[in-house]
This record gives structure tokens, sequence and C-alpha cells, in this order.
């Protein structure tokens, strides 16, 4: 087997199908394709099966006459071309040597070559064996671009898994001077993904959100410690600073090549904005906030609400759920609310699932 999926072993025979109404001209056909090594040629004398077996099985190449009752070889033609396994399989087309007009109209709806009758035994086999030879090389030219696309899906998974093993590093990084745990990253991580899904949005923007989520809080590590550690409630002027990490998450992802990483500058950014143009650190509003900033100011608010702290026991689901419907419309986007809450039993499992060994803590009611 070569790199374009080609076997090294013994050629196949090629699959020839013969269509045509008169009995004696099949027959003919059929006993001067089958004497050579060319071909398995399979006969059909009513038109309507001969196409119907052609679309269910491409043959390599058909051979058609023209005259037919019910439908000419011109129809089978645009029958084939029209049907994307069939669209390349070389036609043969029987005609009469006066029907010049049959040809050019052959030849529009996408006939390959000619065999003019009477028929002439050496003329079949030389016509035959070029069509064929036609056909394979088409084959070849299909498995290398499936070959080469195979190749351009792996070196760009190869891609994409250094991406989210960079992700996942800066994420740690900031995770180890922030008192949120490993557990709140995972869980607002899925829980983005669930909200992009519920809204709508291509698999793909999907898939982006849910690696470049975990960045949200990234720029914390430009924050000093006695601010980001400080156990209890800031000063105006430390929030003020503490404020300023959406801008630092930004700034050091911005400028990135990698288009998840451009997604993440744009999380850490916005994650932060409120729908009302009450947030920070642009006072943005409504959907002048970027979709995914929007769709992780749900997921983050929501998972520090229901997770252990340090300073803080978590709130119930209940409690949780009745904040987050307050905040419809001044805090949150409302489409994003809506798909969160719509989403409910898959929330409780995802809280579930990725939950940290000590975040048992009993829930409170606030």
């Amino acid at each position: 087997m070569d790199m374009t999926g080609q076997s090294d072993g013994p050629a196949q025979r090629a699959s020839v199908v013969i269509i045509d109404d008169h009995a004696v001209n099949l027959t003919l056909l059929q006993h001067l394709l089958a004497r050579g090594d060319l071909c398995d040629p399979k006969a059909f004398s009513d038109p309507g099966e001969g196409l119907a077996y052609c679309l269910d099985n491409t043959p390599d190449l058909v051979v058609v006459d023209y005259m037919m009752p019910t439908i000419s070889g011109i129809d089978i033609i645009h029958r084939l071309r029209a049907h994307e396994a069939t669209s390349e399989v070389p036609i043969l087309m029987v005609t009469a040597n006066h029907e010049r007009a049959v040809r050019h109209a052959a030849l529009e709806a996408g006939a390959t070559d000619f065999l003019i009758k009477p028929i002439d035994g050496k003329e079949l086999t030389v016509r035959t064996r070029n069509m064929l030879k036609l056909r394979n090389a088409t084959k070849r030219e299909a498995n290398r671009a499936e070959w080469l696309a195979g190749e351009i899906r792996k070196a760009t998974a190869t891609i994409l898994e250094r991406e989210q093993e960079l992700v996942c590093r800066m994420s740690r990084a900031a995770e180890f001077r922030d008192p949120e745990t490993g557990g709140h990253i995972q869980r607002m991580a899925h829980y983005s993904r669930l909200i992009a899904r519920m809204l709508g949005l291509p698999a793909t923007d999907q898939e982006t959100l849910f690696v470049a989520a975990p960045m949200h809080d990234v720029g914390k590590i430009a924050i000093p410690d006695a601010i980001l550690l400080k156990p209890g409630r800031l000063t105006e002027a430390e929030f003020e600073i503490m404020k300023m990490h959406a801008r630092h998450g930004y700034d050091l992802l911005c400028d990135s090549n990698a288009p998840v990483l451009r997604v993440g500058a744009e999380v850490a950014h916005t994650h932060h904005e409120k729908y009302d143009g009450t947030g920070y650190p642009r006072k943005l509003a409504g959907e002048d906030i970027p979709i995914f900033g929007r769709i992780v100011a749900v997921a983050d608010v929501f998972d520090a609400l229901t997770s252990a702290r340090p300073y803080k026991r978590p709130w119930t689901f209940e409690a949780s759920r009745e904040l987050l419907e307050k905040g419809r419309g001044s805090h949150f986007d409302p489409a994003c609310i809506d798909a969160f809450l719509s989403a409910w039993d898959e929330v409780q499992v995802i809280s579930r699932q990725f939950q940290d060994p000590d975040e048992f803590a009993d829930p409170i009611v606030p």
C-alpha cells in the first residue's frame, strides 16, 4: 500500500456496465468486453434497471446506447453526471454514424467518448482500455487527495493538541496564585460549552470556547499577592487593582497567532462586562460585549456561587439559580441565561462530575 492508499497487490478487474435495449447488441458488447482481461461486464436491457444499478454501485465505465425506450442514453448521462458518486465515471455512448447532432448533445451532457455502429471489436477494446486508464487515474488522484486531507487533519489535530496543552498550563499558572480550584476551571469550561450549544453556535465555536474559557482569569498572575490572596474584603483601591486582571489577561494573549489564544484574550477581557453596561473594564453593554464574554460571564458567576472557597461556603443550586434569574438583562445576557437554565439537568451533572475532593462543604442559602 502506497501513501495514497493504493494496493500493491494484483489489479482488480474493472466493473463495466452495458445498457442497451437490443438483445443482439447487448450480447455482442458483453462478449467482446468479457474475452479480454480488462473487465467484468454487466449487461442490462432495461435502461431503468441499468441506471439504478450504476447509481447504487458506481462502475468504472458505462457503455450506453443512445436510442432506447422510456429513458434515452442522453437522459442516463444527465442522471449519472448529477449523482456525486458517478459524476466522474467515464461514459462511452453508442451511436449511428449519421447521428452527429446526437453526439453533440451527448458531449454537452457529459459523454466521455463514442462508439460508432456497426461496432468494431478492436476499436471497442482500445476505447475501453483508454476509458479505464482514465478512470484509474481519477481514482488515484482522489485517493491522493483523501490521503493529503487525512495528513492535514492529523497535523491540525497535533497543533490543536499543543495549543490546548499551552492553554491548560497557562490556566494552571493562574490557579497557583488564586484560591480558585482546578474543578472551577473544568466546570466553567463545560458550562460555557453547554451554553454555546444551547444557543445554537457552530460546533467549532463550541469547542474553541471550551478550550479558551479556562483562560478567563489568566491575568490574575499579574495581581499582587497581598490583594489576590487577601482573606477579607478588598478596599476600593485594592478592587480597582484587582479589576485590572481583565486587561492583563487580554494583553498577555491578544498578539498570539493561535486562534484559540486570541479567543482566550477576548474572554479574559470581556467576561466581567455586564449586559447593562455597568461592568468592567470598558463598560460595554448588550451585544457590544462579544458573545463568548457574555457566555463565560454566566458560567463563571454560577460556578463561583456554587463552589466552596477558603473565605465562603457554597450557595445552594436554587439560590444560585435565583441570582442568575434576577440578573437576567442587567448583569447577564437574557439569551445566555435562558440557554443555561434550559439545560438545568446537564448543569447539575457537570457540577457533580468535576467536583474537587475538598469542595464538599455544606451549601448555604444566602
